[in-house]
């Protein structure tokens, strides 16, 4: 396991009180200081891009305790030696020179938390596309690509684990919209972070016109052609035995069946997960729109201080000289019929007409069955070579090439192909004629090749004995 190769405090400098720039650092030396660099970085280089990236910071941010120096130069000295004793980073000489890399194992997991970071696992239409091509790749190349169903098997376990996060997060979530005592930061919970990182980027991608689940029906009918197809689980299993994946043919069958099985299971078995997540988006959209329906309190005395305001008014002398004039436009009417709701209109009778009635032209009709005739007689199967040569091995044990007699076209276009019956139609007709070159050649008007005889294949004389003992 990886964490039997880690260093003991490999994960101290993501606990502590700098952890956030601790993680930005060690994300940027990754990306941008290291990057695709094939050699190790000096020493002097490495400090350089940490006092670089640490002009962005704090010495709050930067700082553990009262120790960490202020001073930028021997601050990057203290935030290089954090990072060498926790073992992210190895220091060793290269002809006196010290030069500074990532730890092998350090290495495998900061990749993975970068690629967190970057939000991969949040492409649903990626990850199906990758397990329907992949699986279609092993399927169609089993010999040279079961590499590929391995690939599937890993990229359906990642969906899963990212459709199982995303109902989690919006459970942990909710949880905390609820316990806001403050309505107006609960609302910033809600739209920032529910709707705009869940409900707009996760959850409604499932709910559009390109939803990725299109292609799931696709990914079911693939495996289960695969695991009822014994050829194609050979073949795959001889790929792993081959490529050093398992130790026998058994257990390499048994790991094809095993990745097949799981993809199979995982999206035939995404309804519930999806309906988790619904459960919790419709919920969570419920007590939203109480909460704001509710938000203000209600006031039952308003209209008993309306009306006591206007018999106040009715009651108070008719001079009106020190009242300020009314705020009355007549270019702007009050609110009447135009701006209440109207009622919904009755439903319109959907119109229609029948549709007319087409007449075939006769002479379209012949054509496209001259057509079919045509491709019927110029078409070479199975059943008309055997009806054709049934016909004239029936007196004789083997026929030659130029003893056949060609009477018409849909004898030549059977003839011309007699040559070939042991590799025609994928040798289906090997097991019932044997077709062997000879001198001489045949020239019939029609054709003109090399010679051949055709003969029927005969049963083997204990396989006779036992048709006679029947």
């Amino acid at each position: 396991m990886l964490f039997t190769h880690l260093a003991d405090d490999l994960f101290r400098p993501l606990a502590s009180p700098s952890r956030a720039f601790n993680a930005a650092l060690l994300l940027h030396l990754h990306a941008r200081v290291f990057g695709d660099a094939a050699e190790p970085l000096r020493k002097s280089e490495l400090l350089a891009a940490i006092g670089d990236f640490s002009v962005g910071w704090s010495q709050a941010e930067i700082a553990d305790d009262e120790a960490t120096p202020v001073d930028p130069i021997e601050r990057r000295s203290a935030v290089f030696r954090r990072l060498i004793e926790a073992g992210w980073l190895v220091e060793r000489r290269e002809r006196y020179v010290p030069v500074v890399d990532f730890d092998p194992d350090a290495r495998l997991l900061i990749e993975e938390l970068a690629r967190i970071e970057r939000g991969e696992t949040r492409s649903y239409g990626g990850a199906v596309l990758e397990v329907l091509s992949a699986l279609e790749s092993a399927i169609a190349s089993p010999a040279d690509r079961s590499e590929a169903l391995r690939n599937a098997a890993k990229a359906s376990r990642t969906f899963l684990g990212h459709l199982r996060g995303l109902a989690g997060a919006m459970r942990k979530l909710e949880e905390r919209i609820l316990r806001e005592p403050d309505l107006s930061a609960a609302f910033r919970l809600y739209f920032e972070e529910f709707v705009e990182r869940h409900l707009v980027s996760d959850y409604r991608t499932l709910h559009t016109r390109f939803n990725p689940f299109r292609f799931r029906s696709g990914i079911v009918r693939e495996a289960g052609r695969a695991l009822r197809d014994p050829l194609t689980l050979r073949a795959l299993a001889d790929g792993n035995l081959r490529e050093g994946r398992a130790a026998d043919l058994a257990a390499a069958e048994r790991m094809v069946r095993t990745d097949l099985v799981e993809i199979l299971s995982i999206f035939e078995g995404l309804d519930p997960h999806l309906d988790a997540v619904s459960e919790v988006v419709t919920r969570l959209e419920r007590r939203i729109s109480a909460a704001l329906r509710y938000r203000d309190p209600r006031d039952s005395a308003r209209i008993e201080r309306a009306a006591a305001a206007l018999r106040a008014v009715g009651a108070g002398e008719d001079d009106l000289a020190g009242l300020p004039l009314p705020q009355i436009s007549l270019l702007r009417p009050p609110i009447g019929p135009p701006q209440l709701t109207n009622p919904r209109l009755p439903r319109r009778i959907i119109e229609y007409e029948p549709l007319p009635e087409i007449d075939v032209d006769p002479a379209i009709e012949a054509f496209i069955a001259a057509k079919d005739e045509f491709r019927r007689r110029i078409t070479v199967t199975p059943e008309r070579i055997v009806a054709y040569l049934d016909a004239r091995l029936a007196q004789v044990p083997a026929l030659r090439g130029s003893d056949i007699a060609v009477d018409d076209v849909d004898a030549f276009v059977v003839f011309q192909r007699l040559r070939e019956i042991d590799v025609l139609f994928d040798g289906v007709l090997r097991s019932r004629y044997r077709v062997a070159r000879i001198e001489g050649r045949v020239s019939n008007g029609w054709l003109d090749c090399p010679d051949f005889t055709i003969e029927r294949v005969r049963a083997p004389a204990a396989r006779r004995g036992a048709g006679k003992a029947g």
